[in-house]
């Protein structure tokens, strides 16, 4: 019998399993043959739950199990002669016994049906919501020339361990069975990095939508998960001095506002955002004019990362508490970094700035000529000169900004969307350089707001999120009609156009109708015994009712000019 120990995951089970059917099989055996002590027997069976010695006996945790020979000397301890026992024992059926530890074996274990912390499904018309969203911003990427690029899930450690500062401790490590270290994906610009290292290019102007790792503290309420998308921009090459760095600020203020065009609701909760700039070599310099040593230099920046959410005296007793910096060096941080304002004139105030404009000269030219790049490009008004902006992750070296939502008192409600200049990051994987700027979208952020726009959209047309994209539904009239109900179909899958049909043998038109109109399936082809004989299909158009017989050759080009009068009056 011990052969069929391989059935179970571990020796555990198999005793456990193995205990269970000797205690059935034991208690059938003594009731059958009325003996030793029939009447406890009986009580046992019959009473299950008062039964503790067997309610401990089948109980579903193995560590917890009685053994059966443990229970059979407490059942056998009334009777008189060991030879009795003996008899009984071996009366027990071994084969059932082994037939019974494969059934056991094949038994579905039930387990409960959730996602992992931080993670999550999508329900189909989220997926529509989602697939509209990302087509806007595809749409504004191809506009612009770029191109889409794919990497894998995870990379190798090295390849992203020392790149994000701080938070390199969020990083998912893994590791596979030839003992290679892995680890998932933290953002796409560093696999972006590597990517260009690896096939040698030099010149790349890209996009990549797709999901990324962070082994966080998910704060489902505030959008934050461990795993989501990131929908990024970037443009890779050695150009002209911030013409690349100028495009990208366009394409993510296109971006935001080709999303709140949609509708009015769209607008109402993404058409007001500002984009706040600043540039590294400005906050290095900031720094070393207050005396920050060059190694505490990531360290407090970081810390002036966190004004956006936190008070000047919280980030003022990080600084001089926990980095161990001078309270009057924190003092003299405090009144550079607290500064935002329209871009002119905060240049204005740096140039006015002699030591600091003396050792930052080149980062503020590079800043004047984005603001008069920017300018060309029709984008000025949306823009803050933010002193406080400092970007955490260790790679940016030049420009770096960050979007955010604003109420109509420009109170700020969240980032939507960042970026900068990275022209060091290759390097570490190639001896060749090549300079890059671009941005990665909040777009988990962004696609909530979207959502709860297109749900109170939706509510007032008085219609619900359309998760199909079905364009005909093929309904017929009578028995045996679902060859008929498929080769009609058939037909226009052929041309291009969206159909289902019912599935069921005889379907009623009441129901196909109504499963139309629930779907909110815009035209309905009726086929019945009638029509097949005169050649000829029934078209309803379900929004005006309106029906009309069409000759079945011509069924695809009808299909396709009715579409368009429903397109036309959308439209308008």
């Amino acid at each position: 019998m011990m052969r069929r120990c391989g059935l179970y995951s571990d020796r555990l089970t198999f005793l456990v399993a193995v205990d269970r059917h000797f205690l059935r099989s034991f208690c059938s055996h003594i009731v059958h043959n009325n003996s030793l002590n029939h009447s406890k027997i009986l009580y046992c069976c019959g009473y299950l739950s008062k039964s503790w010695l067997l309610l401990k006996a089948l109980s579903i945790a193995p560590k917890r199990q009685t053994s059966s020979i443990s229970l059979t000397q407490r059942l056998f301890c009334s009777t008189q002669s060991t030879g009795e026992n003996s008899m009984k024992m071996e009366a027990i059926d071994r084969n059932e016994l082994e037939v019974a530890c494969e059934e056991l074996s094949n038994m579905k274990r039930t387990m409960k049906a959730k996602v992992p912390k931080g993670a999550r499904d999508f329900l189909p018309e989220q997926m529509a919501i989602r697939e509209k969203a990302f087509r806007i911003v595809t749409k504004v990427f191809d506009r612009h020339g770029a191109v889409a690029i794919d990497t894998p899930v995870f990379e190798l450690k090295e390849t992203l361990t020392g790149k994000y500062g701080e938070d390199s401790k969020l990083i998912y490590d893994l590791a596979d069975q030839g003992g290679e270290l892995l680890s998932l994906r933290y953002d796409l610009t560093v696999p972006l990095a590597r990517f260009l290292a690896t096939h040698k290019i030099n010149n790349l102007k890209r996009y990549h939508i797709s999901r990324v790792y962070r082994r966080d503290n998910p704060a489902i309420q505030r959008g934050r998960f461990r795993e989501f998308y990131q929908c990024d921009f970037d443009i890779a090459g050695t150009f002209a001095r911030m013409v690349p760095d100028a495009e990208v600020i366009k394409v993510l203020c296109e971006v935001l506002d080709e999303l709140a065009v949609v509708s009015s609701f769209h607008a109402k909760v993404l058409s007001s955002y500002k984009i706040k700039v600043n540039h590294r070599g400005i906050l290095d310099s900031i720094f070393e004019l207050c005396g920050v040593p060059k190694e505490k230099m990531r360290a407090i920046s970081s810390a002036v990362d966190k004004l956006d959410k936190e008070s000047w005296s919280s980030v003022r007793s990080e600084i001089v508490e926990r980095k161990g910096l001078d309270p009057f060096i924190a003092d003299k941080i405090g009144s550079y970094v607290l500064r935002r304002d329209n871009p002119q004139r905060m240049l204005s105030s740096l140039y006015e700035d002699s030591q600091l404009s003396s050792m930052a000269r080149s980062s503020l030219e590079d800043m004047e000529l984005l603001f008069k790049y920017l300018g060309d490009l029709g984008v000025g008004d949306c823009l803050i000169f933010d002193l406080s902006l400092a970007r955490g992750l260790d790679y940016y070296t030049g420009l770096i900004f960050e979007a955010v939502l604003t109420t109509d008192s420009n109170t700020s409600l969240g980032s939507i969307g960042a970026g900068g200049r990275y022209d060091n990051l290759v390097d570490m994987f190639s001896s060749r350089s090549v300079p890059c700027v671009g941005c990665s979208l909040g777009i988990e952020r962004i696609l909530t707001i979207f959502e709860a726009a297109e749900k109170e959209w939706a509510t007032s047309l008085g219609r619900k999120i359309k998760a199909n994209k079905t364009q005909v539904l093929v309904a017929s009239i009578g028995e045996q009609m679902i060859g008929e109900r498929m080769k009609l179909a058939n037909e226009l899958w052929k041309g291009n156009i969206a159909a289902e049909f019912s599935y069921a043998e005889k379907p009623k038109l009441n129901k196909q109708l109504q499963h139309a109109l629930e779907e909110e399936i815009p035209l309905l082809v009726i086929i019945g015994e009638d029509e097949l004989k005169k050649g000829m299909v029934n078209l309803k158009i379900l929004a005006t009712n309106e029906q009309r017989e069409v000759n079945r050759t011509d069924i695809v080009s009808a299909i396709k000019q009715a579409l368009n009068l429903i397109q036309v009056a959308a439209d308008s």
